[in-house]
């Protein structure tokens, strides 16, 4: 690895889905070692385990959980599995109490051949039904707008903007957006709807990795930070002109990455983070 002594990780996380192949304990125990200092949990890493001892576990390496991922896909064309959505949501946002994640990460879903229109109530109904157990649990909710190619079956919510009007709708401190630069780097009103975020307080996250060109699969085939045609610093400049100091968690889904040795490919990550973030 080739990143200076003086260079700063203290703001950088990964995701456990960015490097899927390790369990979360030998995620945990990696990150450590290479001075990531946040960690995002992904709900199928922590299946068969207790969340609060992984919490633990987690605080115990040194990391600060970061948030929780992901619930939504709140809409259906049946009203029943409508209302497992919201049951799952809230078994979620308990999960994330539990593990001491401050944020559950949304991605609202979407319905193959159901207008988006209908699609953006249900979300808006499912929000609903699940804010009060998130104030009541002080877990905050974050609105992840995804790129529009993902709008017939992961999100009707595809615009920083969409994004915006639906958690201002609410007026809670508990629901807010994130802002993921592969989905939204090509929009046109993205500075304006930075500083919207700034100005609500509802800016909750920020993920960063890169659209490589030619993108060979658009849900596997993330680039690296730097690989790509994102100008990841202007964005993050935006943020923090918006308020955001938190952490910039790395969230890449790879399977070229994923089939590579794990340590070699986290190295990667902490010298193209110093490098291009």
């Amino acid at each position: 690895m080739k990143t200076s002594p003086t260079t700063d990780l203290s703001r950088l996380c990964v995701h456990t889905a960015t490097t899927k192949p390790w369990k979360i304990e030998e995620a945990a125990k990696n990150y450590a070692r290479t001075g990531v200092s946040g960690i995002s949990v992904w709900q199928d890493s922590l299946e068969g385990r207790n969340a609060g001892k992984t919490g633990r576990m987690l605080r115990e390496c040194g990391l600060k959980i970061v948030s929780y991922v992901r619930g939504g896909f709140f809409p259906a064309t049946e009203a029943g599995d409508r209302l497992k959505a919201i049951g799952d949501n809230r078994k979620m946002i308990d999960e994330a109490a539990e593990l001491g994640a401050p944020l559950l990460v949304l991605v609202c879903g979407a319905v193959p051949g159901q207008s988006l229109e209908l699609s953006r109530r249900q979300i808006e109904d499912g929000l609903a039904a699940v804010l009060p157990h998130a104030e009541k649990s002080d877990i905050l909710l974050g609105i992840e707008p995804l790129h529009p190619m993902y709008a017939d079956s992961r999100s009707a919510i595809n615009t920083l903007k969409q994004a915006n009007d639906t958690a201002e709708r609410f007026e809670s401190r508990h629901l807010g957006v994130v802002i993921d630069v592969y989905h939204l780097w090509w929009d046109p009103d993205l500075q304006e709807q930075i500083a919207r975020c700034g100005q609500n307080g509802n800016l909750l996250a920020f993920h960063i990795c890169d659209w490589k060109t030619p993108t060979e699969d658009f849900l596997l085939d993330r680039g690296l930070m730097g690989e790509g045609c994102i100008d990841i610093k202007q964005i993050r400049r935006w943020v923090e002109s918006a308020g955001f100091h938190g952490f910039h968690e790395v969230e890449i889904f790879s399977q070229r990455y994923w089939e590579m040795d794990q340590k070699i490919f986290l190295d990667q990550i902490v010298e193209a983070y110093s490098r291009h973030v």
